[in-house]
């Protein structure tokens, strides 16, 4: 009876949840909170129609709802229950439940972190938040984000199979995938992570549920790591309900001249850490890491290009660095001939270490392994 009742308190799509959080502690369980007079529940805050649905429960919803949690994998994990995460529990607007999809609910419980950013990033933004991602889910964190394309995709894509793992708060119903073309980075999450949403089966997507969808991210996570955002940018949105929820806030500097770092300096002039390493983000965050689990596994970053090894070219990237420069110039510099520096930058681009750009220039991607 206890899960039948929350369905139909879920049912409402409660859109005040401090009112029926606080209805709920007065009534004591969700199964009390149906036998609540609605003119009770509507002093209470409740809105009139929500309060009137729980007596009229749309029948036709439930049914798809038990039929999607009869389906392996899929579970729904309320407000009073042991394995809802108690990060998420802290914040003032926590959701009554959570609908999820996936292998490891554990992960729920362990420290996560939120890595965010522009669904249009630059390459090396992309190369960045895939690269931190996978360095520090190898440490045990899990990275947690919101599965659009850009930054958050290059997160969930770095952190798959590292040892914490990853976490996919959608903001649109759990039985859907937004955007579509993610439909297989889904999939490979639910095999090893978790997707998660507040929003049940059949809920569509409307635009107004995805910064609510942010506050979700933020109060999982024991910080926010912004990788590249605009000045308007809606991962600035976690970055302010992390500041707001006492959680830390990281972003990784860019140049002065890249549409893209204005956020992230914008956030770093109102306080968050400079980051420029993986090491930074455990460095700000061990006092809350320092009661996980001392055997969760740590699983050791992978190497960089071994070419970044070799002398001649360890000195071409020491030349070239992070800001994009003209082959003509990097020639002059290097001291090499046109043949040896176009066959040295083909291969480091076809490892992954430098990206060619338009104009004839080049730029590194990713620092060495830390």
């Amino acid at each position: 009876m206890a899960a039948e009742a929350w369905l139909i308190v879920l049912q409402t799509q409660p859109s005040a949840p401090a009112a029926w959080r606080k209805a709920l502690r007065k009534a004591g369980s969700a199964e009390a909170l149906l036998a609540t007079p609605v003119r009770e529940l509507v002093g209470r805050g409740i809105p009139p129609d929500a309060a009137a649905r729980l007596r009229s429960p749309d029948r036709d919803a439930l049914a798809r709802w038990h039929r999607w949690l009869d389906e392996p994998g899929h579970a729904l994990i309320t407000l009073d229950d042991s394995a809802y995460p108690a990060q998420l529990r802290e914040i003032p607007d926590a959701p009554l439940a959570l609908w999820v999809a996936g292998a490891n609910t554990a992960l729920l419980a362990g420290p996560q972190l939120a890595i965010v950013g522009s669904r249009n990033p630059t390459s090396g933004g992309r190369a960045n938040a895939a690269y931190f991602a996978e360095y520090l889910s190898g440490r045990g964190l899990t990275i947690t984000s919101g599965l659009a394309t850009g930054i958050d995709s290059a997160g969930h894509r770095g952190a798959i199979d590292g040892a914490g793992g990853t976490i996919a708060v959608l903001g649109c119903g759990i039985d859907s995938v937004y955007p579509r073309r993610n439909g297989k980075l889904a999939a490979q999450i639910t095999e090893s992570g978790l997707i998660v949403s507040e929003y049940p089966p059949g809920t569509p997507v409307r635009a107004f549920q995805f910064p609510q969808r942010n506050r979700i991210i933020a109060g999982l996570s024991l910080g926010t790591l912004v990788v590249e955002a605009t000045r308007r940018s809606g991962s600035l949105i976690t970055a302010r309900l992390a500041a707001d929820y006492g959680r830390e806030v990281f972003a990784i500097p860019g140049s002065i001249h890249n549409p893209l770092a204005k956020g992230c300096h914008k956030l770093i002039r109102n306080g968050a850490s400079i980051v420029e390493e993986g090491d930074d983000v455990l460095a700000e965050l061990a006092p809350q890491l320092a009661s996980a689990d001392p055997d969760r596994p740590v699983k050791s970053p992978a190497r960089e290009n071994p070419l970044v090894d070799d002398p001649a070219y360890a000195k071409l990237l020491d030349l070239l660095g992070f800001e994009p420069m003209r082959a003509a110039d990097l020639l002059e510099a290097a001291g090499l001939t046109a043949a040896e520096l176009s066959s040295m930058l083909l291969l480091l681009e076809m490892g992954g270490v430098v990206e060619a750009l338009p104009g004839a220039r080049y730029c590194r991607l990713v620092k060495k392994s830390q």
